[in-house]
């Protein structure tokens, strides 16, 4: 299904569609002030974004490092091809150590490599503990957004759900109450649970640690109560040195949500005593991406969610209009390069406005890309047969200057005529659903000019 035709479905809800909208442009508010408050934010910007663009230009040189560091550590590191292969890793780890009980902190990875109903169907009790992603969970969703999981839910929402699942009292919404409840429920999962799967922020190949950033602690928790600690990240996770971590941590959530920092920041470098450690690094498509010169800079994302709470697109559109683990702008640059033919309407999901380049804090071209992937598409033949033609015969009349007047003069008079019901008819216009047409002009520009210059 195409990104518009999922879009209509979240579109029938006018009122949830309006809260959307506005909830997030609150949360775009919030970072904007952040930013203000924050003078040397440009610089900052430009800092990470030259410390990613070196970083990828070396990933070969940072990987060894970082694998040799972490082996050092006494780490085991694994290497994944593509999802398939890091759902088999995982899962080995846990039979290894007879595991059936597994609590996850927020990856955006292990959701991109479906991991949980891999688990799940090879008799794995996994449970997200970000209270997001476990309301998303219960309710057999996907994430709707990468920092924001359940941004498309309200309290009701969540209300009905722990009724459903947790048995708390039907039509209690209190947020409180809510929470209070999902800490004790997860409370419970935490202790029982052999193995804690982690994600990776950042991954520093100087010291072979990785770095993993949450606002409840539930990444920390997890780890330090279970005997192994899976950790899953993306090939392109990696910085160079430590020193470069603190440019990362300040642009992160000021760019998501607004506050100065992460609430924890927690590194891990090496296993407890009597504990194992590892650390899971996939590609799947990243070597292909790093290979495209004019798509490799959607590597550098952070995965901030800035570029969403911005777009007009994705406010009014939802994140599962997206069909796709990361959502959004960025989310429309990476699908393409995953399976290009499944997600080609989403780099058209965009007004190219420019608005999720101005607020990327490593300085992604987002709208650049969007459009160069158009041209990919249109060249593999993969956009629609009415959008081709139609694309083909408008660049024949633009490329006739009596044409296009000839024809801008019919439509001139033509519009004065129609009927109302034929120029907004909802089947073939739906652009006029919720507009006007402007009255015609009674000249075109070309002719007014020429009788100004007449005079």
């Amino acid at each position: 299904m195409s990104h518009s035709k999922r879009s209509n479905i979240f579109l029938l809800d006018a009122e949830r569609t309006t809260w959307h909208d506005e909830t997030l442009w609150f949360v775009r508010q919030k970072r904007d002030k952040a930013v203000y408050a924050t003078p040397e934010f440009q610089e900052l910007r430009q800092l990470a974004s030259d410390i990613k663009d070196h970083t990828l230009s070396r990933l070969d040189f940072y990987l060894q490092q970082f694998e040799e560091n972490a082996r050092r550590n006494g780490v085991q590191v694994h290497w994944a091809a593509d999802a398939h292969e890091h759902n088999q890793i995982v899962l080995g780890l846990l039979k290894r150590h007879g595991a059936t009980r597994v609590v996850k902190s927020k990856s955006m990875l292990t959701e991109e490599c479906h991991l949980n109903p891999y688990l799940i169907k090879h008799g794995v009790d996994v449970v997200d503990t970000d209270l997001g992603e476990r309301i998303i969970q219960l309710r057999d969703e996907a994430p709707s957004h990468v920092v924001l999981p359940a941004i498309h839910l309200k309290k009701e929402d969540v209300g009905d759900t722990f009724h459903l699942h947790l048995g708390t009292e039907k039509g209690n919404n209190d947020p409180q109450q809510l929470t209070e409840t999902a800490r004790q429920h997860l409370r419970e999962k935490f202790l029982v649970s052999e193995v804690a799967i982690s994600g990776v922020n950042f991954a520093v190949a100087e010291t072979g640690s990785v770095v993993v950033c949450t606002n409840e602690g539930n990444a920390d928790l997890g780890v330090n109560l279970a005997k192994v600690h899976i950790a899953c990240m993306g090939m392109e996770k990696l910085i160079p040195r430590l020193s470069d971590l603190s440019v990362f941590t300040r642009i992160l959530t000021r760019s998501a949500t607004g506050q100065p920092i992460t609430t924890y920041t927690s590194h891990f470098s090496k296993p407890a005593e009597g504990k194992e450690m590892h650390v899971v690094i996939v590609d799947n498509g990243r070597t292909k991406q790093l290979g495209r010169p004019d798509f490799r800079n959607s590597l550098k994302c952070i995965r901030c969610g800035a570029c969403m709470n911005t777009c007009p697109v994705y406010r009014r559109s939802g994140g599962h209009s997206y069909d796709f683990t990361i959502p959004g702008p960025i989310g429309a640059i990476l699908s393409p390069n995953i399976d290009m033919r499944k997600h080609a309407s989403l780099p058209f999901a965009s007004t190219l406005c420019g608005s999720c380049t101005d607020v990327c804090p490593v300085k992604i071209d987002i709208h650049t890309q969007l459009y160069k992937w158009r041209q990919v598409l249109g060249q593999e033949g993969e956009i629609p047969a009415s959008k081709k033609w139609s694309m083909r015969l408008l660049s024949r009349v633009l490329s006739k200057p009596a044409v296009y007047g000839l024809g801008g003069k019919v439509a001139r008079q033509g519009l004065r005529f129609l009927p109302h019901g034929l120029t907004h008819g909802k089947g073939y216009n739906p652009w006029a659903i919720a507009r006007e047409l402007p009255e015609p002009p009674k000249q075109s520009f070309r002719e007014w000019y020429a009788q100004q210059a007449v005079k």
